[in-house]
């Protein structure tokens, strides 16, 4: 795993390391496969779960790696939910969130955000505990809404990327942070996708 990170490719003199551009590149195919929501999306995110740990440990951004570990445990707890809920006809069943649901999923963000950037600083863990906590529970609840079937995972993702990009560019991962633009973009056409998938099934449940 070593050669993965200190050995890479540079493009435009900016040094990649093998595991941040195999990793990146898979959690954009990730995002693809989400939108199809197929089961591939979990194997292929688990791979670049571990990939994307070692880049981040190095980069002393400690609630980004930590990040990767909790992805990791979501994305096997997805996997076996996913295989539980597939319709014949739409595939995985999505639906709107609650407006409950909705108010949880904020509150989680904005206390999980906090007492994890404390942890953070407190451990000197990371250089820029706020944004890189943020992201940390962003991840963590878009990941989960996602294997929940919700179709507003999908703006939870929008807001880590506004929140990404900056800090991956101030970390010096230029080509993780040109991901996180592409992503956003793929992002906002899942969003599409889930939200008219989510509208016909209800409709026949009705």
């Amino acid at each position: 795993m070593h050669v993965l990170v200190d050995y890479g490719v540079t493009v435009f003199g900016q040094r990649i390391a093998w595991a941040e551009l195999i990793g990146q590149v898979f959690a954009l195919a990730v995002v693809f496969l989400a939108q199809r929501r197929t089961l591939w999306t979990w194997p292929v995110q688990l791979v670049s779960v571990v990939l994307l740990f070692t880049v981040y440990l190095s980069a002393h951004l400690g609630g980004l790696a930590v990040r990767q570990v909790a992805v990791g445990l979501i994305a096997v707890y997805g996997w076996w939910a996913w295989a539980r809920r597939r319709d014949p006809v739409f595939g995985v069943a999505v639906r709107r969130a609650s407006r409950w649901e909705l108010v949880a999923t904020a509150a989680a963000f904005v206390v999980g955000t906090v007492v994890f950037a404390l942890v953070l600083d407190a451990l000197d863990a990371s250089w820029a505990p706020w944004p890189d906590s943020a992201i940390f529970i962003g991840t963590v609840l878009a990941f989960a809404l996602q294997a929940y079937g919700l179709v507003e995972f999908w703006v939870v993702w929008l807001v880590v990327d506004a929140i990404g990009v900056p800090l991956q560019l101030s970390s010096g991962l230029v080509f993780s942070a040109s991901v996180y633009i592409v992503f956003a973009g793929l992002v906002v056409y899942g969003w599409v996708s889930w939200f008219r998938s989510a509208r016909q099934q209800a409709t026949v449940a009705v």
